[in-house]
């Protein structure tokens, strides 16, 4: 049967259904709340490109080309903007992607010898929400509007004058982690009857990748002007010029593949026929029905900061599967993705701790396809995901964070979800990656990062004369993982790996000083580090120590995401683990370091970096649960803003934000493997989350001390994910 071909008139069609359920929706619409502009002014690092929920390219604006301050390509002062790229990513702190920019001009002012293509935008016109980004560049006589869909970023161009008007095509730029040029080959070609032009880049910068395109314009290609390549350049730089006549108005459409131009060009013909407002639409209701999954009652301002962090929340990881199911993986090597669906933008260390666990709740028939995902890429490398990045393996922070994202799926039974193929996954197939990743070597990884077991398994903790630095926080974190191989062991039967990672995983205790109190390094003999200061915060790329992104102060509490109890007993009890923890909210640092994770402070917590985001959580292991209850409300108003200086640290694709949308429910996931979460306090007068099989749980501010599930009590500190799924209402009271 061939398919309805869409005149204009079915057009106007689809269109006017689509106003009716827009309007429909507005009655309850959510995006209106979403500022995409939160968190892109300072450290944020927040993009706000044009993205649909979890999409494989972004077209958004780029003001620079390299550095850390730009490594979503974007500040919100930046007085100019280079042009608009078709790939980025939210809230990381490195740069990559921001593949096939292009920059628009009315006339003809452009030549082989133009060298600045930069435009100064009209900030009273730049605007976005979700699934679209609006500006006016008044200097080349442009409005510029950029909407997406899955895997195609569609470009609309209104000039200020009719007849001809160029665009410029780089295939050259990218955001950049060093100086560049980062394109090691590539080619293009150009077809001015089809206006499209097609190719592949071979890159390396945070990754070495290839992107295949194809930019198609709705317009043949009057002339093409190829610029000469500044030096170390690989990758062609094109003027293009069209005649548009009587017309202002030029469309383009750029699709991408991690594979080939074919898979490009099957890309692009998923979503070629629809126009601009229609692809505009259709990604709003894409939102709307994600953001409708959790209904506040708030004020407006605080609706602005919720549903803005919860749509940073959703941006990412992103699908970067073609339309046939085919992905190009760590390897480089094209593979068949698991069910369609290959997703990277893996930024596990950072979203192991909230994300993935928010994930369970919000968006769970999402949740086999993301282990999927991680299973497939240790079919290919041989150890599960650290942090990915266009399906390539970064290498980049410490432990094995992919290990509790796994563990926390098999506690909530997603590795059960139904008998079909696409859904749920092996838990045998699991266990194996897991018990694979842990005790294998790893001959090609980089030299800084994890190559093998020996010392791990020899000392049980790692010795800081035997790792080059972070030798703590590495240790800390291994332990983590060992935690949650033990769990899925214990799932899956096999008592014999659950008592061998469950000893593994407290190697934290050889590693704390009870003198000090702290978690200290310690050399092969068992000698403490020397000197040692617990307030002085280290990075192997900045200040080279035992820590990461930290200081002894904040790692010391590192064991508590796997094992509170160990942790508390290890201190001396409740009360002694309550004025530890009283000292640490109050011991005054230093000062901020935005490049050693110390921003965001109170005390020695540092709100602005993950390793302190559980800790406010910690008092209800005291009697004084209501002092964690404090801080998350100080936590809350002080570092969550509703203008573009909103976020005070990397937002790292959505951790700091799911901070927030869990703590606003009055819940967070302290021990993340473990299928439970540790109450808070509710901070909205009441949270509605709707369910998939359409039954609703209401989340209200408790009238009585406690934790209470369908007028039950409950524990506050082990809520299940089973018994949330069931009940109708959570209310969780502020202690006294």
């Amino acid at each position: 049967m061939k398919p309805l071909a869409l005149t204009p008139r079915r057009w106007l069609l689809v269109l006017a259904l689509a106003a009716m359920a827009n309007t429909a929706a507005a009655r309850g619409d959510l995006t209106r709340h979403v500022d995409p502009f939160i968190g892109t002014d300072g450290t944020g690092h927040v993009t706000p490109a044009a993205m649909v929920p979890f999409g494989m390219v972004a077209p958004g604006p780029d003001n620079a080309d390299r550095g850390w301050s730009y490594s979503s390509g974007y500040q919100y002062r930046a007085p100019r903007i280079l042009g608009f790229s078709n790939t980025h990513i939210s809230g990381a702190g490195i740069p990559e992607l921001g593949d096939v920019l292009l920059m628009p001009a009315a006339g003809t002012r452009w030549s082989a010898q133009s060298s600045d293509f930069s435009a100064a935008p009209d900030k009273k016109t730049e605007s976005a929400r979700p699934g679209v980004y609006r500006v006016t560049l008044p200097g080349h006589g442009v409005r510029v509007e950029l909407t997406t869909t899955q895997r195609v970023a569609v470009h609309r161009y209104t000039f200020t004058q009719p007849g001809r008007v160029q665009v410029l095509v780089d295939l050259q730029h990218g955001l950049l982690f060093g100086d560049g040029p980062r394109v090691t080959q590539a080619r293009s070609n150009v077809d001015e009857a089809r206006g499209e032009l097609t190719g592949t880049t071979h890159a390396k910068n945070w990754v070495e990748r290839e992107a295949s395109f194809i930019v198609r314009f709705d317009q043949p290609i009057a002339r093409v002007t190829t610029l000469p390549p500044r030096e170390g350049e690989k990758a062609a730089r094109y003027v293009l010029d069209f005649d548009l006549g009587a017309s202002r108005v030029l469309h383009a459409r750029v699709a991408l593949s991690t594979v080939d131009v074919d898979g490009a060009r099957r890309n692009l013909a998923t979503d070629e026929a629809k126009p601009f407002d229609a692809v505009r639409l259709a990604a709003d209701a894409q939102w709307q029905a994600l953001l409708s999954r959790i209904q506040i009652d708030a004020d407006a301002r605080f609706k602005r900061i919720f549903y803005s962090a919860l749509y940073r929340t959703l941006l990412h990881p992103s699908d970067i599967a073609d339309a046939d199911g085919r992905v190009r993986g760590p390897t480089g090597e094209v593979i068949a993705a698991p069910g369609g669906v290959y997703y990277s933008t893996l930024s596990l260390w950072d979203t192991f701790r909230g994300v993935h666990p928010l994930f369970t709740l919000l968006v769970p028939e999402r949740v086999p396809g993301f282990i999927q995902t991680m299973l497939a890429h240790q079919g290919a490398q041989g150890y599960l995901p650290l942090w990915t990045a266009w399906g390539r393996e970064t290498h980049t922070m410490i432990g094995n964070p992919a290990l509790p994202v796994i563990a926390d799926a098999v506690a909530k039974g997603f590795h059960r979800q139904g008998a079909a193929k696409d859904r749920g996954f092996d838990l045998q197939a699991a266990l194996q990656a897991m018990v694979e990743t842990s005790t294998l070597p790893r001959p090609n990884a980089p030299e800084w990062a994890q190559r093998s077991w020996d010392v791990y398994e020899q000392f049980g903790y790692l010795p800081l004369d035997r790792i080059s630095n972070e030798s703590v926080s590495k240790t800390l974190e291994l332990g983590i993982g060992d935690d949650a191989v033990a769990r899925v062991a214990r799932a899956a039967g096999r008592p014999d790996l659950a008592e061998r990672f469950t000893r593994r995983a407290q190697g934290w205790r050889l590693l704390w000083d009870a003198q000090t109190q702290m978690m200290r390094g310690k050399d092969t003999a068992g000698r403490w580090r020397e000197p040692f200061d617990p307030l002085v915060p280290t990075s192997p790329m900045n200040n080279p120590g035992d820590y990461t992104e930290a200081n002894a102060w904040q790692y010391t509490l590192t064991p508590a995401l796997h094992d509170p109890d160990g942790l508390v007993t290890q201190m001396g009890g409740a009360a002694a683990f309550e004025a530890w923890l009283d000292r640490f909210f109050s011991v005054q640092a230093p000062g901020a370091n935005k490049h050693l994770g110390q921003e965001a402070l109170i005390g020695q917590y540092a709100h602005g970096n993950e390793p302190s985001h559980h800790i406010a959580y910690l008092y209800a292991w005291t009697a004084s649960p209501q002092k964690g209850q404090a801080l998350i409300r100080r936590i809350v108003r002080s570092f969550y803003g509703s203008g573009p200086d909103g976020i005070i640290g990397n937002d790292d694709c959505g951790q700091m934000s799911a901070w927030l949308v869990l703590s606003t429910l009055g819940l967070y996931p302290v021990v993340p493997a473990s299928g439970t979460y540790v109450a808070g306090e509710v901070q909205v007068r009441r949270a509605t989350l709707a369910r998939a099989d359409g039954t609703r749980l209401v989340i209200l501010p408790g009238r009585r001390p406690g934790v209470w599930l369908d007028g039950q009590r409950r524990d506050p500190k082990a809520l299940p994910h089973a018994a949330l799924l069931q009940a109708r209402q959570l209310e969780v009271g502020t202690a006294r």
